[in-house]
Formats: structure tokens, sequence, C-alpha cells
């Protein structure tokens, strides 16, 4: 018994992906690039949210800690106070800040390699008609 190994080919020696087969990719990466951008618009506006609701209760901390504030989790809300909910919000703010570090990180590298794949393949938008 023989065996045989599939070497892979090099790049250079690849035939050139069909027009239909490139705009299939060209709109791949553009729906993944608009895809990564809703997402991160959706936390930064969060984070926003989360900047307003601890800007609001830092100042209750200070004058009345154990004032009873509510949270909404897991769609149930729940009674906490001041105290309990402001190390939770901030935890939770800390948490979507590094997603959308994490997301921009993709965005940026997924564009790299959008701009080398029209680079690559000589691709420019069509003018407006």
């Amino acid at each position: 018994m023989s065996s045989t190994s599939i070497k892979p080919k090099a790049k250079a020696s690849q035939p050139r992906p069909s027009a239909q087969e490139l705009q299939q990719q060209y709109n791949r990466f553009q729906n993944d690039l608009q895809t990564l951008a809703s997402k991160i618009g959706e936390l930064e506006q969060e984070a926003e949210e989360h900047n307003l609701v601890l800007s609001t209760l830092d100042e209750a901390l200070v004058e009345e800690p154990d004032r009873k504030c509510f949270r909404l989790v897991g769609g149930v809300l729940v009674e906490r106070t001041v105290k309990d909910v402001v190390p939770a919000l901030k935890t939770n703010q800390e948490g979507i800040q590094k997603v959308i570090a994490s997301l921009v990180e993709q965005y940026k590298s997924k564009d790299e390699e959008f701009e080398n794949f029209k680079r690559e393949y000589n691709i420019r938008p069509a003018p407006a008609s």
C-alpha cells in the first residue's frame, strides 16, 4: 500500500477566482466589516448608558449608600442598595470596554485583510452612474 500525500499548491499557482467569486468575497468582507461596526456602535451606546447611570449613582453613593435602587438582571427587576449596584455596574462597564477594544482590533484586522484583497486583485469601486 502506498500512501500519497497531497501538497498544497503555492499561492502563485492558484488560478485567479472568477469575477463572481471575487464579487462574493468582496461582499462578504463588506458585510463582516458592517456587522463589526454595528456591534461596536451598539456596545459604545451601552457603555455610554452605563456612564450616565454611574454618574447618577455616584452622587447617591456619597449621600445615601443604603438607598434603594432597582436593577434589571436577566429580565428580572431586583431591589438592591446603591452600594451593592455601583461595583457591579463598574465591572460591567469595564467588561464592555474590553469587548469594544477587542472588536476594534478585529475590525482593523478585517479591514487590513480587505484592503490586501482589493490590492491583490486590483479591485476598485465602480463609479456611480
